[in-house]
């Protein structure tokens, strides 16, 4: 079960505004680096996995999407309403052969809307106990600002893997 903490206004304060905003913009700046990561390539380059890793540039795609999908859940619902949708961790880093480029990123594109639409009806200070994994401590709640944080970082973390990636395809680049 989740415990929330709101503010004492349910209407945001332009302090709360201006950080929403920054927040819900530098994620998207970070959405469109692993998006510009993947232009004109076609279906069979982005399903490629040219690396010791294993991933490819369309599951990574998926990955994000998939991820920003369940921590937007928790944003609203905590542990319990994360953890009601049931994941494909399998297949869930993989660009499965009835899946296209255009198909992943539409989604992803959808996933983003969805969010920064969700984010701007929610309190950044809501806090929700983080679910029972061996990789978060026990007892441990994550606000919404927190939830935002850490869609940037892994965004941001997988926007490098994926430059790594395109690299190895085709000598593309992001950044230089």
């Amino acid at each position: 079960m989740s415990t929330t903490a709101t503010a004492t206004s349910s209407a945001p304060t332009s302090d709360a505004s201006a950080e929403l905003t920054d927040l819900l913009s530098t994620l998207a700046q970070h959405r469109g680096f692993l998006r510009y990561t993947v232009r004109d390539l076609d279906d069979e380059q982005a399903r490629r996995t040219p690396t010791a890793s294993q991933l490819s540039l369309g599951g990574l795609i998926k990955h994000v999407r998939t991820v920003e999908e369940a921590w937007a859940r928790f944003a609203v619902g905590g542990a319990e309403l994360m953890e009601s949708v049931e994941q494909d961790w399998e297949n869930g880093f993989r660009m499965l052969e009835d899946e296209t480029l255009g198909g992943l990123l539409a989604d992803y594109e959808e996933t983003a809307a969805k969010t920064e639409r969700l984010m701007a009806d929610l309190d950044l200070n809501t806090t929700h106990a983080l679910p029972v994994a061996p990789w978060f401590p026990p007892g441990v709640s994550w606000s919404v600002r927190r939830v935002l944080l850490h869609l940037i970082a892994e965004t941001s973390q997988h926007s490098g893997h994926a430059d790594i990636i395109r690299e190895t395809i085709d000598g593309q680049k992001t950044m230089g």
